[in-house]
């Protein structure tokens, strides 16, 4: 399978999207639970932001939040 090459323009413009239309936050975990937490979604067929995100919805259903 050969891997996809996007030029340096094209990235920019990605980059860009993402910054509008997204917020970032950044999670630290213990060292050892990263390889973990993705293995499990690799595992369930998500990529760890899909996962960490599934997770969140879920927990603020389950605790009536939005």
């Amino acid at each position: 399978m050969s891997e996809s090459k996007v030029s340096k323009k094209q990235q920019a413009c990605v980059n860009r999207y993402i910054e509008k239309a997204y917020d970032r936050i950044n999670l630290t975990v213990k060292k050892g639970k990263k390889d973990i937490i993705k293995a499990y979604a690799t595992e369930h067929g998500m990529s760890v932001n899909d996962f960490i995100n599934r997770a969140i919805d879920e927990k603020m259903e389950r605790d009536g939040g939005d």
